[in-house]
């Protein structure tokens, strides 16, 4: 690696490390390196990775790899470019998925109107019925919106309240919008974009949204930031998305760490690293 992309250096202790609230370890990607990823972010202070799950397979996929490793966590779940694979008995797959131990949250599931993979009036039904079953399950949601503000607020407002909790992941909304999803109970997860220069939106949310309610995620083997944009990403790289928080912020590397990894033990209810609680 070369200097200029050595990671900012985290200054780690019992409350100062990070959380991947966010990626896709299942993917092909990963398969011939997953070790030796996962020992980069550790080395990097990404101490617990959720990895996501976005069907049944995927969901299957990530249960078995939290299993395998102490830091993973898993989240199961039918992204809407699947959304017209939905049946019952799938459901049912996933209603049982849900029931492990090592599963601490539902989704991502939400709209993509960018794609369109499954028509939108299929993404709506199955969206709601997913969000009663993240409810009944007392498991904290996952949203995906892409191009789909108004619908996802809409359907978010009508399912309210939320016990559990959720989180906007890979947020690309403005900072009005980022104040909406916070009063309905949920929190944001900022993704490596915020590191390129022409994302002013996201920017100005990572640096006036309440801190209280921000995450971090990598959305691996997507959105690596910069200094890597188009590369591969991996858990070990969220330090640079911490880093430009802390600066559009001008605070710490550190804060940003201890504030956001709180932030992502409350919502998924994690143990801290070592397995307390």
């Amino acid at each position: 690696m070369q200097k200029s992309q050595q990671p900012p250096e985290l200054d780690q202790d019992e409350e100062t490390y990070l959380i991947d609230s966010h990626c896709h370890l299942d993917m092909a990607p990963y398969s011939d390196d997953l070790d030796q990823v996962l020992d980069q972010a550790l080395q990097a202070g990404v101490r617990q990775i959720i990895t996501i799950g976005i069907d049944y397979e995927s969901s299957a996929a990530a249960v078995a790899l939290a299993k395998r490793y102490d830091s993973l966590f898993a989240t199961v779940g039918l992204h809407p470019h699947g959304a017209a694979t939905a049946s019952p008995e799938g459901y049912h797959r996933m209603e049982e998925l849900a029931g492990d131990d090592r599963v601490v949250g539902y989704g991502e599931i939400g709209l993509d109107y960018a794609r369109n993979y499954a028509p939108r009036d299929v993404q709506l039904r199955e969206f709601r019925y997913q969000l009663d079953m993240a409810k009944n399950l007392r498991l904290p949601v996952i949203i995906h919106d892409r191009d789909a503000h108004d619908d996802t607020m809409h359907l978010l407002r009508q399912a309210a309240p939320f016990p559990a909790g959720g989180v906007m992941h890979c947020f690309s909304g403005d900072l009005a919008l980022a104040r909406q999803v916070m009063e309905l109970g949920f929190y944001i997860s900022i993704p490596g974009i915020v590191t390129f220069k022409n994302a002013r939106a996201l920017q100005e949310v990572a640096a006036r949204a309440d801190l209280k309610r921000i995450i971090l995620e990598t959305d691996g083997p997507f959105l690596a930031p910069m200094p890597f944009r188009g590369k591969r990403n991996q858990p070990g790289w969220l330090v640079y998305t911490a880093m430009q928080v802390a600066r559009l912020r001008d605070t710490s590397l550190e804060e940003i760490a201890r504030q956001t990894s709180a932030n992502t033990r409350n919502l998924f209810n994690l143990p801290l690293p070592g397995g307390e609680t």
